[in-house]
């Protein structure tokens, strides 16, 4: 099997005595879909923000592409390509929706965000935007204020501006948390669509989203790996049925 393109080795994070990611290995496969799952309080989102360096960790290191990342901040970390999503959507509520993407875009400049500029100047962003919002279903919104967007669209919203960062690998934290089934059912399409030559690691509490999108799990609990594998094996793993599946969590 080739190099992962992620990596952690002993990854752990203490809160003043409090161990909540402890001695985590974990191997990502380029152009896999992986996911992180667990009950409420094992380790997942302090797990991934110490990955997209939001936390510094305790002892530990972290690899992307065979590099060590570790001690790096966390915008060098998205200019590698390693990006993520948050699990409350993270747009600005009253720009519209070609607006966010645009701002987005504007980071390939490699310097400050451009809101003084003439329309002319930011319009040459708008083509590539267009398509963006269209790859994720949002053509018909292109002129709505994030505000006014369905929670689901919404979220589609942060995908799109996510995707305009050009990552090789996404984090994505809970995509569909608090969706109505029809918006869970788009979210899963838009990413198995957008997928496709990228790298996608997810925190999600859904196990039907999981079995139909993933090809690794890995299971937390108290902040340590209990089991991984494809959801076959991992659904039937009774210590993950005891810890998880048969939560009241799950």
């Amino acid at each position: 099997m080739s190099q992962p393109i992620l990596q952690t080795t002993g990854l752990t994070k203490e809160f003043r005595g409090f161990v909540a990611v402890a001695g985590v290995d974990l191997a990502v496969q380029e152009g896999t879909v992986h996911a992180l799952i667990g009950p409420n309080g094992a380790g997942k989102t302090t797990f991934f923000n110490l990955l997209t360096k939001f936390l510094q960790p305790t002892s530990g290191a972290i690899l992307y592409r065979g590099r060590d990342i570790t001690g790096l901040q966390p915008a060098e970390v998205a200019r590698l390509g390693l990006v993520r999503s948050f699990q409350i959507s993270a747009v600005f509520a009253h720009l519209t929706a070609l607006e966010n993407v645009r701002l987005a875009l504007q980071r390939a400049r490699g310097n400050s965000y451009d809101f003084w500029r003439s329309d002319r100047l930011l319009g040459t962003y708008d083509e590539r935007a267009r398509a963006l919002l269209a790859d994720v279903g949002l053509a018909d919104f292109v002129a709505t204020p994030a505000v006014q967007l369905p929670y689901g669209r919404k979220r589609a919203l942060e995908i799109a501006t996510t995707l305009a960062l050009d990552p090789q690998m996404m984090l994505l934290d809970e995509p569909t948390a608090g969706m109505a089934h029809e918006d869970v059912d788009r979210i899963v399409q838009l990413i198995r669509r957008v997928r496709a030559g990228r790298t996608v690691l997810m925190v999600e509490h859904n196990l039907s989203v999981v079995e139909g999108l993933c090809d690794t799990i890995t299971v937390l609990t108290r902040g340590r790996v209990l089991a991984e594998g494809d959801y076959e094996s991992v659904s039937r793993n009774p210590d993950v049925v005891a810890a998880y599946l048969g939560s009241a969590d799950a």
